[in-house]
């Protein structure tokens, strides 16, 4: 019985670490960012990203044995996953940044673009309307002037005409004093 014990005993002390020997997570994986792979293109992704060096565990002491070696290098494999997997994580944000960027970008300038094409068009629209509301303002001028210049030949017609009646009117008169004999209308009808 005493010998289930120990053996117990001496599998509980190989199977668990010692709590002190332990990184602490959150540090290492804060802190702990490696620039992005090889492969990415740099066309792709323009933004910088920060390396920070974490700070390194202290070193374990060794108890003794090849178990311990085994645990130390799973949490150094374990670490570096993590580090690299982060890394990754923060290419691949950056990497979908940048693109959202790029398309906004171009959006913005596609935007711009048309909205100077349609000012342009406006702008051409505006001048043609000015150069017929020009057109037609000296149409009418001349329309008017022609008008002008008919009324006064038709008044010009009206005073000779009248010019003549009268004349006509006072050589009748003459001849009638002249002859003594009374004109057969005396009013004539207007």
């Amino acid at each position: 019985m005493a010998e289930e014990v120990k053996k117990q005993a001496e599998a509980e002390t190989t199977a668990a670490p010692p709590p002190a020997v332990e990184v602490p997570k959150a540090e290492s994986e804060e802190k702990t960012v490696s620039p992005p792979p090889a492969e990415e293109k740099p066309e792709e992704s323009k933004a910088l990203v920060v390396v920070e060096k974490a700070p390194e565990p202290e070193p374990k002491k060794i108890s003794g044995g090849s178990h311990d070696r085994d645990i130390s290098l799973a949490e150094v494999e374990k670490a570096k996953r993590l580090s690299f997997i982060k890394a990754w994580e923060e290419s691949e944000k950056t990497k979908a940044e940048n693109k959202s960027q790029k398309k906004l970008s171009a959006i913005v300038a596609w935007e711009n673009s048309k909205k100077a094409s349609l000012e342009a068009k406006l702008k051409k629209i505006e001048e043609q309307l000015e150069k017929k509301k020009a057109e037609c303002a000296e149409k009418m001028k001349n329309k008017v002037a022609l008008l002008h210049k008919e009324a006064e030949e038709k008044r010009a017609m009206v005073e000779a005409k009248r010019g003549e009646e009268v004349l006509k009117a006072e050589e009748m008169a003459a001849k009638y004093r002249a002859t003594g004999q009374t004109p057969k209308k005396v009013l004539g009808c207007f």
